[in-house]
This record gives structure tokens, C-alpha cells and sequence, in this order.
């Protein structure tokens, strides 16, 4: 699931905006993706709670715009919406296009306050049953592991 060392990625850096910007908390973080990247809205969200616990994006909301495929044909110039595998204009047929659309992957905002962040003694917490528990360590090990070799890299 490559949505978990995107969002792991996302946080990073929106961790980095914090600490630079001297609020103590994020609320929310809107990105935009493009279809082609094919990141999945709901995996993304998954990794996104999984990833926010106990951090200062802990109550943060995800906004999400996923932007369609769009091209522009070079034999007749029409631009035009398609799906994900239908590489062909819809006016002329022409197989001749150029991707306008549908690649992105940007952090467009992120809101942030300072509400003091208070972490919780984990000896003293009593945390209820979670059956996950273990995939999303598992997930957010890779996830830095993969961040580490993208940044050695």
C-alpha cells in the first residue's frame, strides 16, 4: 500500500511547516491528487488515522481533491475529460494527445493553532482492544523505512 509512505511523506512535511511556523497543533491538511497517480482516496484516509496518532496532527481532518484526467489532442486541439485508460480523443479519435491533468500530487494547506499537545503516559493509558494494532505498526515501520531511503537517496 503505497498510500501509507505517502502520507507518512505528507506528515513529514507538514510536521516541518509546524515547527517552523510555531503553532503546537494541525487541524487540517488539504492535498490534491490526480487520478493517474492512482493513490486511493480511502487507503490514503486509512493511513492518514493510522499515521496521526499520538502526534500533533492527532485531531486533524483530511481534505481531499481528486482531479480528473484531462489531455489535449494535437491533431484537432480539443481538450477533454477521460478515464484513467482511454488514451483517445473524443472528437477526432486521434491517439496523438498530451496529459493536461491527473498527475498532480500537492499539499495545497495545512491549518494549524496552538492548543497546548499533551501526550498521554502510555504506562498509565489503558488503550481499548484494537485488532490493528499490529498491521499499522507494521505499516508505519515500513512507511519510515521508505522515507529514509527516499531521503538517502
Amino acid at each position: 500500500m503505497h498510500e501509507m509512505s505517502v502520507m507518512q511523506s505528507v506528515l513529514d512535511a507538514a510536521f516541518e511547516a509546524l515547527e517552523k511556523s510555531g503553532e503546537t497543533r494541525i487541524t487540517e491538511i488539504s492535498l490534491t491528487i490526480g487520478e493517474q497517480t492512482d493513490i486511493q482516496e480511502v487507503p490514503l484516509n486509512f493511513a492518514f488515522e493510522a499515521l496521526k496518532a499520538n502526534t500533533p496532527a492527532r485531531d486533524a481532518r483530511l481534505k481531499v481533491e481528486v482531479l480528473t484526467t484531462r489531455s489535449r489532442c494535437n491533431e484537432c486541439g480539443e481538450d477533454f475529460d477521460h478515464d484513467r485508460f482511454s488514451m483517445i480523443c473524443s472528437i477526432c479519435g486521434s491517439t496523438d494527445i498530451e496529459l493536461l491533468q491527473g498527475r498532480e500530487l500537492s499539499i495545497d494547506g495545512m491549518n494549524a493553532d496552538s492548543e497546548p499537545f499533551i501526550v498521554v503516559d502510555e504506562a498509565s493509558a489503558v488503550e481499548p482492544f484494537d485488532p490493528y494494532a499490529d498491521i499499522i505498526a507494521q505499516a508505519r515501520a515500513e512507511a519510515a523505512m521508505n522515507a529514509k531511503k527516499a531521503n538517502s537517496s
